[in-house]
């Protein structure tokens, strides 16, 4: 919407005139764990899903944070893939937070997806795998429409992304409910023959 069609009195900029980049740390490997203690964690993309991350790891010692729905973006090869935080969680070191200043969450997120075509350069360079620096992602060109056509872009986006996460959450919920029922229903622990379906 904006990227392709700018007008006159919209300005050119930067990615971190709209927001504040955090690159990922990683804490001590010694600090992880796969039993819910401490801070939801993740290392790079291999967590990633259609719009956010499955949990499998938690730290007890958090370094560098992303905050709910801040874009996650992978760093490291392939430079980015991108992800929304569903909760507050830890980044490691193959990802880095995309914050709005502005409190336009979905914007930032739609203007990220409309940079992968630049992203993919910095998969291209290097010998073995491509990375970006914050420097670079900073730096990134975009189009920084008017704040009343941010406001109302957000007006907008924000119920469907709002949507796209409460389908995702029932979605989980549904899982859970499958992967607790399924091992009954096996085992004849949960008898359904005499069910009229």
């Amino acid at each position: 919407m904006f990227m392709n069609n700018p007008l006159p009195e919209w300005n050119k900029g930067i990615l971190s005139d709209i927001a504040n980049i955090t690159m990922g740390q990683s804490p001590n490997g010694s600090s992880y764990n796969e039993d819910g203690l401490g801070t939801v964690f993740f290392q790079g993309r291999a967590e990633f899903g259609n719009r956010f991350p499955s949990v499998r790891l938690y730290t007890t010692e958090p370094k560098r944070m992303a905050y709910i729905n801040d874009t996650l973006m992978s760093v490291r090869a392939p430079v980015g893939d991108l992800n929304v935080a569903h909760s507050d969680c830890c980044i490691g070191r193959g990802l880095a937070s995309i914050r709005s200043k502005t409190n336009h969450p979905s914007f930032v997120l739609y203007t990220m997806f409309s940079l992968k075509k630049q992203l993919n350069l910095f998969n291209e360079e290097g010998t073995i795998f491509g990375s970006i620096n914050r420097n670079s992602l900073n730096k990134m060109p975009i189009i920084i429409p008017s704040m009343e056509k941010l406001d109302v872009f957000e007006t907008i986006a924000a119920p469907i992304d709002a949507t796209i996460r409460n389908n995702y959450d029932k979605v989980c919920r549904l899982a859970q409910t499958r992967d607790a029922l399924l091992p009954k229903l096996m085992s004849g622990e949960i008898d359904v023959s005499d069910m009229e379906l």
